[in-house]
C-alpha cells in the first residue's frame, strides 16, 4: 500500500493521504484483512461523519470534514460542504477520476443518496458507472448524452449451432439489416408507432428532431453500440415478457443502442440551460448542473427524457424485427432495459430521482441483460433489490483504458487472432473496442454478487459494430449519413 493507491481511491491530495495510510497500517495490525481495511478507508471518504468517534478513523475523518467546509467557503454561494451518503463496488479496479467524479455528486446540495458500480470508469459529470438520487430535480449529465441507452436481447427457439451451419445467411442479415455511425440513417426510413407520439409535435426542443430521429429508427451508433448473435446457455428458467424460456441452450441476438441523434440534441441542449440556471457553481462542479422539476426547464428536460426512453426502446424493436422477419426463426422470448435514464423511485421513504448512468435497473426480480465485451459473455441477471446501490447493478464490463490508449496498445493482427482463437467473428469494429479495453467483465459479476442473481450467460460469436474502425466484408444495408463529430459517453 501506497500513496498512490490512496489516491486512486479517491482521496484528495495532501494531509488525508498519510492519515489514511496510518490508519491502514493501524487496521492491519490490528488483524483487519487488507480488503476490509481498503473498504473501510472507501467508506470514511464517502461519509467522514459517521467515523468522527472511531478510535481508528477519527483523525482521517476529522481531515475530510475540514477540507469538505474549506471547498464549502469557494462553492459560489452553494452549499457543497456535506455530503450524501454513497457505497463503492469494486474499488480497486475504479480509476481515481471516476471516483473523484462520484464524491463530488454526492456533495451537491439536491444529492441525497448515491452508487458506484464496480464497472465504473470516468465521464462527464457523473461517472459511467454511477448512481444517484436526487431531490426533485434532474441532472443531464447524470444521465448522459445518450439518452436512454438500452439493451435489449432475443432469444430464438433454435440452437446456436445453426450459426456455423449458415454463416454465411446470418452475416449476411447482419449486414443488410443494421445501420451504424453517428450519423447513419435508413433510407427509406422505418415505421413504428413512436413517430405518432403527440410529443414530438407538442415539445418546444424536440419538435425540431423528428424528421431525423425517423431516419435514424432502427439503427445503431458508433464507439461501443453493437449488434450480434451468440449463444445463450440458460441455467433457470428465464419468465420474459415475451415467453417464458426454460434451461437450455439457445441462439440470441443482441443489441446496444439507444436514442441517436435526438437523444443527444436533448442532452446537449437541457445541459447548457441547467448551466446557465447554476451559473454560481465552481467550474468542476458544471457538470452537475440540475434542473428543479417544478422548473419550466426541468420539466421540459424530464418530458424530452421519457419520449427519448420510448424511441430508444422503438429504435431497437425495429432493429430485432427486421433481423427476425429476415431469418424466419421461432422466437421464444425477450427482455430489455435501460441504462441512461432517470427514475421517479422511492428510497428510504422519500420520493428522489434516481439517475442510472451506466448502471442496469436491479430492483428485486427485475430482469436485465449485462454485456461482457465482443468477446466476453454477458449475461442475463435478476436484481435483488440492494438498497444500498438504490436496487442498481454495473451495466457492462466498464473499460479499464480510454480509447485513445487502445489505439496506441493494440494491433489488429493481434486482436483478430485472440478473437479467432475464441470463436468470435467480427464483421467490423474499431481498435478502441478490442476486448482488452475492457475489465475482466466475470470479475465485475463476482463484485456484485450482492446486487443480482446470473441466470443465463451469453457467448458472442458474430458481432457487428460501426464499420468506420475496421470492415472486413462491405456492405452495411441503408444510406449511411455523413458522421457527425461528437463526444461518446
Amino acid at each position: 500500500m501506497d500513496a498512490s493507491t490512496i489516491l486512486q481511491l479517491g482521496y484528495p491530495s495532501g494531509k488525508a493521504v498519510g492519515l489514511a495510510l496510518r490508519a491502514y497500517d493501524a487496521a492491519l495490525a490490528q488483524g483487519t484483512p487488507e480488503a476490509d481495511a481498503l473498504d473501510d478507508l472507501a467508506g470514511v471518504l464517502a461519509a467522514p461523519e459517521d467515523f468522527a468517534d472511531d478510535p481508528l478513523y477519527g483523525a482521517l475523518a476529522a481531515a475530510l470534514i475540514a477540507a469538505q467546509r474549506r471547498d464549502a467557503e469557494s462553492a459560489g454561494g452553494y452549499d457543497l460542504g456535506s455530503a450524501a451518503p454513497y457505497r463503492v463496488w469494486g474499488a480497486q479496479a475504479i480509476e481515481a477520476g471516476a471516483l473523484d467524479q462520484m464524491k463530488r455528486a454526492v456533495r451537491l446540495p439536491v444529492a441525497v443518496k448515491g452508487a458506484l458500480m464496480p464497472d465504473a470508469h470516468q465521464g462527464y459529470g457523473l461517472p459511467i458507472g454511477g448512481v444517484l438520487a436526487t431531490d426533485n430535480s434532474v441532472i443531464p449529465y447524470a444521465v448522459g448524452v445518450d439518452i436512454a441507452c438500452r439493451m435489449r436481447m432475443t432469444i430464438f427457439n433454435a440452437s446456436p449451432q445453426i450459426l456455423d451451419q449458415r454463416r454465411e445467411r446470418f452475416r449476411t442479415v447482419l449486414e443488410e439489416q443494421t445501420v451504424f455511425s453517428a450519423g447513419g440513417e435508413w433510407n427509406p426510413p422505418r415505421q413504428h408507432e413512436v413517430l405518432d407520439d403527440p410529443a414530438w409535435d407538442e415539445h418546444p426542443a424536440a419538435r425540431r428532431f423528428r424528421d431525423v430521429a425517423w431516419r435514424q429508427l432502427g439503427t445503431s451508433g458508433s464507439g461501443n453500440h453493437f449488434v450480434e448473435f451468440g449463444a445463450l446457455t440458460v441455467h433457470a428458467a428465464i419468465d420474459s415478457p415475451l415467453g417464458r424460456i426454460p434451461p437450455g441452450t439457445y441462439l440470441a441476438l443482441l443489441s446496444h443502442s439507444g436514442s441517436r441523434r435526438f437523444g443527444y440534441e436533448m442532452a446537449e441542449h437541457y445541459t447548457k440551460v441547467a448551466m446557465s440556471l447554476r451559473a454560481a457553481l465552481p467550474k468542476d462542479f458544471r457538470h452537475l448542473a440540475w434542473l428543479g422539476l417544478d422548473e419550466e426547464a426541468g420539466a421540459e428536460y424530464w418530458a424530452a427524457m421519457t419520449l427519448a426512453g420510448r424511441y430508444a426502446s422503438a429504435n431497437h424493436a425495429v432493429i430485432h424485427r427486421q433481423i427476425v422477419d429476415a431469418l424466419r426463426i421461432p422466437v421464444l422470448g425477450g427482455i430489455e432495459n435501460h441504462h441512461n435514464f432517470a427514475w421517479k423511485e422511492v428510497v428510504d421513504g422519500q420520493e428522489v430521482i434516481v439517475h442510472r448512468k451506466g448502471a442496469t435497473p436491479a430492483g428485486k426480480d427485475v430482469l436485465g441483460v449485462i454485456p461482457g465485451s465482443m468477446s466476453a459473455p454477458g449475461f442475463i441477471v435478476r436484481g435483488l433489490g440492494n438498497p444500498d446501490s438504490l436496487s442498481s447493478a454495473a451495466h457492462g464490463a466498464g473499460r479499464r483504458m480510454s480509447r485513445k490508449e487502445a489505439f496506441s496498445r493494440f494491433d489488429w493482427e493481434g486482436v483478430t487472432r485472440a478473437l479467432t482463437a475464441q470463436g468470435v467473428e467480427l464483421i467490423s469494429g474499431g481498435l478502441d473496442e478490442a476486448p482488452d479495453a475492457y475489465k475482466d467483465i466475470r470479475q465485475v459479476m463476482a463484485d456484485q454478487a450482492d446486487l443480482v442473481v446470473a441466470l443465463a450467460e451469453f457467448q458472442p460469436r458474430l458481432v457487428k459494430m460501426d464499420p468506420a474502425g475496421r470492415p472486413r466484408y462491405g456492405g452495411g444495408g441503408g444510406r449511411k449519413g455523413k458522421k457527425k463529430g461528437r463526444r461518446r459517453r
